[in-house]
């Protein structure tokens, strides 16, 4: 068993608290690392050495600031193998699904070689007489990333990229059940020639997290994990006067149309209702055909595409549609969900529960599971299952089903299958929900867009990655400017009226 350190100052150091998290195999329930739990002490520490780095970093221009981005971009697909190994083993994922994190967080990455054109300040020349007027974009400082673990590369890839590529100096937390892989991502920016200090990497719980809410230095936080801590470090950043974009839960819903392709439909909830076991924010784990015969078109082509659908361990090969999901806690918390929705009256199609997969029995894995004829009053629609659990809500028109998805708390993302033009544009422009698919059934932006969702899925006014990250992570300098030429006037004791 591996013992894990903290990466400080671009080298690992032992951890002083003597409290300690599991990191386990998801696939087998083995032990496979502790990783330490920083006392806020040590948070404060490693935020100081940040702030000291920063101040060099930030003098360094945006030109060779970039430049170390085109190495760090260079050296993750050279690195892709080995970081999506180490991911599937301390989180389960797939190899193929691994992958594609690494490479959805690179993307990121190659926005930010082009910083230069993304931090540029505006500029008016003789905007009066003599006075020039112009803004500059100025790194804030220190930042924090407390990242979930879901995705292990790509969300701390989301957050660390913009921050530093502005200026910043980064501490970031990654989740203690999958805390390797940002480990990683950390020894590989480094190699990249970014200097020791500007990302720090620093493992916790709640302590931890508290520490990096009051520590005065830090001056802004983006988290990524459920409604309710997304809402409590939100509120305390605020208190404390930092920024903070805060990520959490989802509920997202798909509206299938009668004039839909019912193939193609099918096969976008196979994909989006249970890829990566259902454990992803932008999962679609509602669908909402309109019409008896849209539902039951859409069952008799979905029961046999879950049945062969191939669950196992990451190590089984790359036709392995899914793996574990993240703790026995989860599965237990995911079966019991599964449990309330028959209790409650919901048709339960294929259960998934109690999947034995030999040599794996000590697993964390769960079957896909598809409910029909679920209302929104069960604990199966209620929750956020985070798991490969697919509820149909039937409706009878559009407008009904319109009505479910603006009724929902949540509003991360949401699509829609339809033939019509016009019932497609209708539904953009009504839906309460900030990522939107029209027969694209997970609608993540590219990353030279921004990513961010609405109601209770998101806290704060600017998403992450693309344009707004760039806002989030630097603060606008106004100059006006007036040089003499030996005029000289009496004392302004009012605004002038520019001539």
């Amino acid at each position: 068993m591996e013992e894990l350190k903290h990466f400080i100052n671009g080298a690992y150091v032992a951890g002083t608290s003597g409290r300690f998290s599991e990191v386990r195999n998801p696939a087998t329930g083995e032990v496979i690392a502790k990783v330490p739990l920083a006392t806020p002490a040590e948070l404060d520490a490693a935020v100081e050495k940040a702030a000291a780095a920063q101040k060099e970093w930030a003098k360094v221009n945006p030109q060779r600031r970039a430049r170390i981005f085109m190495k760090f971009g260079a050296l993750l697909n050279e690195n892709m193998d080995r970081l999506a190994e180490c991911m599937s083993r301390e989180h389960g994922k797939t190899l193929p699904d691994a992958r594609g994190d690494v490479q959805r967080g690179l993307e990121v990455v190659e926005v930010c070689m082009g910083v230069p054109s993304l931090i540029k300040g505006e500029y008016t020349a003789d905007a009066g007489t003599g006075i020039d007027l112009y803004s500059m974009r100025q790194p804030l400082g220190v930042v924090a990333g407390i990242t979930p673990f879901n995705f292990p590369a790509m969300i701390p890839l989301w957050k660390m990229s913009p921050a530093i590529a502005s200026g910043n100096a980064m501490i970031l937390k990654p989740s203690e059940r999958t805390p390797m892989t940002s480990l990683m991502l950390a020894e590989i920016f480094k190699e990249a020639g970014l200097p020791d200090g500007v990302l720090q990497v620093v493992h916790g719980d709640k302590e931890a997290v508290d520490a990096i809410l009051d520590n005065e230095t830090i001056q802004a936080v983006g988290f990524v994990g459920s409604t309710p801590i997304a809402q409590y470090i939100y509120g305390r950043a605020a208190t404390n006067g930092k920024r903070a974009q805060c990520f959490g839960g989802a509920k997202n819903h798909m509206i299938i149309m009668p004039d839909a392709d019912m193939d193609k439909a099918a096969d976008a909830l196979i994909g989006a209702g249970f890829g990566a076991a259902g454990e992803r924010c932008m999962a679609i784990s509602v669908a909402v055909p309109v019409g008896k015969e849209t539902a039951d078109a859409l069952i008799e082509r979905l029961v046999p595409k879950i049945e062969k659908l191939k669950v196992g361990p990451y190590t089984a090969g790359d036709d392995v549609d899914y793996g574990p999901v993240i703790t026995a806690q989860a599965k237990e918390r995911i079966e019991g969900l599964i449990a309330s929705g028959v209790e409650q009256g919901a048709k339960l199609v294929t259960d998934g529960r109690n999947l034995n997969i030999q040599g794996y029995e000590n697993g964390y894995f769960v079957g896909p599971t598809l409910f029909d004829e679920v209302t929104p009053e069960m604990e199966i629609y209620k929750e956020e299952v985070f798991g490969p659990v697919l509820s149909m809500v039937r409706k009878d028109s559009y407008e009904d089903a319109l009505g479910l998805i603006l009724d929902n708390q949540y509003g991360n993302g949401t699509a829609i299958y339809t033939a019509d033009g016009d019932v497609a544009r209708d539904f953009v422009n009504k839906v309460e929900v900030g990522m939107v698919g029209v027969n694209f059934p997970i609608p993540v932006p590219l990353s030279y867009y921004s990513f961010g969702g609405w109601k209770k899925s998101a806290f704060g006014d600017l998403d992450q990655y693309g344009p707004d990250a760039f806002k989030f992570y630097t603060k606008t300098k106004k100059v006006s400017a007036r040089w003499f030429s030996g005029i000289k006037d009496g004392a302004a004791m009012n605004f002038k009226s520019i001539d």
